[in-house]
C-alpha cells in the first residue's frame, strides 16, 4: 500500500496511542510459562506481538483474544509442549531472541524462522551467551535465523555484555529460569528493564546492583493481571509531530516512561523542545504518564553515550527532529541502528535525501545539518514500520505531497498510526 501525506499545520488533541510492544510480548511470554492465567489489557495487537501468541499456541499454550484483553492460560514453567511445526516469528526480533533462551532448556527440539528481514538479523548475539550455559543451537545460515534449537540441560553462567541489548540481556535471564545456579550478568551499559520487572511481578527472583544482575532460580512463575501502558516508541512520532508542525499542542495519554526508555524526551528536552510529562504513576510496576508537546523553537544537539541504548528505536524520528533544529547534531555510539529491521542509519539519509535534505552517514551514526527544507517525494519504507513512520512525520513539514511505498508496515507496531494522525 502506498500513503500519500501532505504538509499541516495545527496538530491539536488528546490521543492514545497502542500499548508497548516490548512490554506485550514479554506479558504473554513469561504468562505462558506462569501458572494460571494471566490477563492482559492494553495489549499491542500488532504483527509482531501477533507472532509471539502465535509461537506459544504452537508450544501448546492455550491464549484467548478478546476485543479488549488476552488471557493466556499458563502451564507453568515446565508445561510447553514439541511443536509439531517450525515457529515462524514473522519480523520479530524480539521474539526469536528471547524464545531462545526458553526453548534451549526444554526437553524437546524446535526450529525458529521468520521473514527475509529476521534471516538477516544477527542471532549469534544470543548463540553465545546461551551456549555457554550449555544450550544446543544449529544455526543453517552463519550465524543467522532459521536456527535450530536442542533442548538441554542449562548451568548458571557469569556473563558480561558486550553491547547493550535488552533483548539478549533477556534471553540469558529466561533461560536463568531453568539453569542450575545463580545467573550472573554484568551491564556495563543499561538497557530497558522491563524483563525484570516484569519477571518479579511474576515471581521471579531478579535482583540489580549498579549493574550486576543476578538471577536465581524459583520453583515457579504465577499468573498476573497485566496494563500495558502506551509505547513511547509509537508516542514519539507524534511528539516530534507536535514540535515541528507549526501551531501545534497535543497530549498523548497513559504512556510509559520507564527510564531506561525515555532518552527521547531527554533529547527532545535538550534542544528546547517544550515536553512535558503529567499526571505521572505507576501500573504493574512500570511508570506510566501523560506526555504533553507543543511547537517549539528546536536546536541542536548531540546524542552518545549512555542516552543511544534509551532511546534506540526512536532515532528515524529524531533525525526528522534535527532536521527543524538550528545548527548541527551529531548522532554517535549507534551502530546497532545497522541491525535493525533495517539498517536505519542508511535508509533514513537516503528516504531523507530524497526529500531534498542531506543527512552525513557515519560508521556508528549521523551527521545532520538543521533547518533544512524538505520537499515531496516519493520514498520507500524499506518494509521497516519505523522507516515509515519517520517519513510520514517529515512529510507534514514538506513543501508538496510526499508518497510512501510499502507504507502499510506501519502495521507492525502501530496499526492505527494514519488514522490517528488524520484525525489530528
Amino acid at each position: 500500500m502506498d500513503k500519500i501525506i501532505n504538509s499541516k499545520t495545527g496538530l491539536k488533541g488528546t490521543i492514545k496511542i497502542p500499548g508497548d510492544k516490548s512490554i506485550s510480548h514479554r506479558a504473554v511470554m513469561f504468562g505462558s510459562l506462569a501458572k494460571g492465567d494471566t490477563e492482559i489489557t492494553g495489549f499491542l495487537r500488532g504483527d509482531d506481538c501477533m507472532s509471539t501468541i502465535s509461537c506459544f499456541k504452537k508450544l501448546g499454550i492455550d491464549i484467548d483474544v478478546t476485543d479488549d484483553k488476552v488471557i493466556v492460560h499458563g502451564k507453568g514453567l515446565k508445561g510447553l509442549s514439541a511443536p509439531k511445526e517450525t515457529l515462524d516469528v514473522g519480523n520479530s526480533g524480539t521474539t526469536i531472541r528471547l524464545i531462545s533462551g526458553i526453548l534451549s532448556a526444554q526437553n524437546f527440539d524446535s526450529v525458529l524462522n521468520g521473514d527475509a528481514s529476521i534471516q538477516k538479523r544477527p542471532m549469534k548475539r544470543v548463540i553465545t551467551p546461551l551456549s555457554l550455559m550449555g544450550a544446543s543451537i544449529e544455526s543453517t545460515n552463519d550465524g543467522y535465523a532459521p536456527l535450530t534449537i536442542h533442548g538441554s540441560r542449562l548451568k548458571a553462567i557469569e556473563y558480561t555484555m558486550p553491547v547493550a541489548s535488552a533483548q539478549v540481556k533477556s534471553a540469558i535471564l529466561l533461560a536463568s529460569l531453568f539453569a542450575e545456579g545463580t545467573t550472573v550478568i554484568n551491564e556495563p551499559v543499561a538497557s530497558r528493564d522491563h524483563t525484570e520487572i516484569m519477571l518479579n511481578y511474576f515471581g521471579a527472583d531478579i535482583k540489580n546492583n549498579k549493574g550486576v544482575i543476578t538471577s536465581s532460580p524459583v520453583d515457579e512463575l504465577y499468573g498476573r493481571n497485566l496494563e500495558v501502558p502506551g509505547d513511547i516508541s509509537s508516542a514519539a512520532f507524534f511528539m516530534v509531530a507536535g514540535l515541528v508542525v507549526p501551531d501545534s499542542h497535543i497530549i498523548i495519554e497513559n504512556v510509559g516512561i520507564n527510564p531506561t526508555r525515555t532518552g527521547i524526551i531527554d533529547a527532545l528536552q535538550a534542544m528546547g523542545g517544550y515536553v512535558k510529562v503529567l499526571n505521572e504513576r505507576k501500573s504493574g510496576g512500570e511508570l506510566v504518564g501523560d506526555i504533553e508537546v507543543k511547537t517549539s523553537h528546536l536546536k541542536a544537539t548531540t546524542l552518545e553515550g549512555n542516552i543511544i541504548p534509551r532511546m534506540i528505536d526512536e532515532i528515524p524520528v529524531f533525525a526528522v527532529a534535527a532536521l527543524c533544529a538550528e545548527g548541527t547534531t551529531y548522532v554517535k555510539d549507534a551502530s546497532e541502528l545497522k541491525v535493525k529491521e533495517s539498517n536505519r542509519i542508511a535508509t533514513m539519509s537516503t528516504e531523507l535525501g530524497k526529500m531534498g535534505v542531506t543527512i552525513t552517514e557515519t560508521d556508528d551514526g549521523m551527521i545532520i545539518e538543521g533547518n533544512q527544507k524538505l520537499k515531496g517525494s516519493t520514498v520507500y519504507s524499506h518494509l521497516d514500520h519505523r522507516v515509515a513512520m519517520s517519513c510520514a512525520i517529515a512529510a507534514l513539514i514538506a513543501e508538496g505531497n510526499t508518497a510512501i511505498t510499502d507504507a502499510d508496515c506501519v502495521g507492525i507496531s502501530f496499526p492505527d498510526f494514519y488514522d490517528i494522525l488524520e484525525n489530528l
